[in-house]
């Protein structure tokens, strides 16, 4: 073939596609902040499933919003204690809170997290590693939460029994 030819093929593809993104016509009932239109919903359903989540907040916010999406997760599953599960593994600025320390001041969200734990299908479990470096003893941490060894080593185990990642 001749490079001209090639270049000049390459070219009109080129413009070709240019042309087509500027083409695009708007859909019908668009308005000017929805040249696109509105999104559809979907409708589908979720089986439940064994979820480990990594929790690494810096706040109580923060985790507050992650007990949020468990809670929602949990729902979405129909709080199913046979086929679904949900771990969160703490290692972050979370950990002091599940302290008697920090009682009095998260005693609220340290009494919504107990009681996320009650059907026996979301669990938490703390990083002792990431307690130790905070100078927390496991005997100060409250009774809701199992202290494993390492954060990262228990994701990855849950993961190799089948538990799917969130962050």
């Amino acid at each position: 073939m001749n490079p001209n030819h090639y270049s000049l093929t390459r070219l009109l593809l080129i413009l070709l596609a240019a042309a087509s993104l500027l083409a695009t016509p708007l859909v019908a009932g668009a308005d000017d902040n929805l040249p696109w239109g509105s999104a559809e919903k979907m409708d589908r359903p979720y089986e439940p499933r064994k979820v480990v989540y990594d929790v690494y907040t810096s706040n109580a916010r923060e985790l507050e919003m992650v007990m949020d999406r468990v809670s929602m997760l949990n729902n979405v599953y129909e709080a199913d204690p046979f086929d679904s599960h949900i771990v969160m593994v703490l290692h972050g600025a979370e950990v002091p809170l599940f302290t008697r320390d920090e009682f009095d001041e998260h005693e609220e969200l340290m009494r919504r997290a107990r009681s996320l734990t009650q059907a026996g299908n979301i669990e938490f479990r703390m990083c002792e590693a990431s307690a130790r470096l905070r100078g927390i003893d496991v005997e100060d941490v409250h009774g809701f939460v199992n202290v494993v060894p390492m954060a990262d080593a228990e994701i990855i185990e849950l993961q190799h029994e089948g538990y799917l990642f969130m962050q």
